[in-house]
């Protein structure tokens, strides 16, 4: 209920002004008694950062017989629909550190890729581009947003168009060192 009422007032406010004093004023309660919940500001930003994460934490693992370029792509795109879902969502998800559930999910789809032929370094590397490039283009496109609304101007960028764009030189990057890894075969034999 705290995170739902500091995500609600995210959306309203945006991310520097959301505070304990304000969130306290929303709940009808005393800003000390936030303290039993969050001991300070960085944890409530932590918490409403996991809550925010939720519908990408709950989009499908990738299965089997997933194509990984395809699974790659759209687990690139899940984020950014997430990020975009909340005001300042990029920002408040910058720095974050998986935890719990996240990890395992993250280890899900290290083996996914690596038993679809990507070197597990490549892998990882991968899967950290992606999210860091993904975090940067919504940062981009809500920072951009930001400034439609106050000035009142037109988009200057095609943020999706750019985004997938980013995003298929992402995969084909993937792409060439997953076949480069396949054409290699075996090594010599002693």
């Amino acid at each position: 209920m705290v995170t739902d009422a500091a995500l609600d007032l995210l959306d309203e406010v945006g991310l520097d002004a959301v505070s304990t004093r304000r969130l306290a004023q929303r709940l009808g309660v005393e800003q000390p008694s936030l303290y039993w919940h969050f001991r300070n500001k960085e944890q409530l930003l932590a918490a409403m950062a996991e809550a925010a994460m939720t519908p990408h934490a709950q989009a499908p693992l990738p299965a089997p017989e997933d194509d990984p370029l395809e699974w790659f792509r759209d687990n690139a795109r899940s984020l950014r629909r997430t990020l975009l879902q909340r005001r300042d969502g990029a920002r408040l998800h910058a720095g974050s550190r998986p935890a719990g559930d996240d990890l395992g999910r993250i280890e899900h789809k290290l083996a996914f890729l690596t038993s679809s032929g990507v070197p597990e370094t490549v892998a990882r590397m991968a899967l950290l581009a992606a999210g860091r490039f993904t975090v940067g283009s919504v940062l981009e496109e809500q920072a951009d947003l930001g400034r439609e609304r106050e000035e009142g101007i037109a988009p200057a960028v095609d943020h999706e168009a750019a985004f997938e764009a980013g995003l298929g030189l992402l995969a084909d990057g993937l792409a060439r060192h997953a076949n480069a890894h396949a054409h290699a075969g075996p090594g010599p034999r002693h």
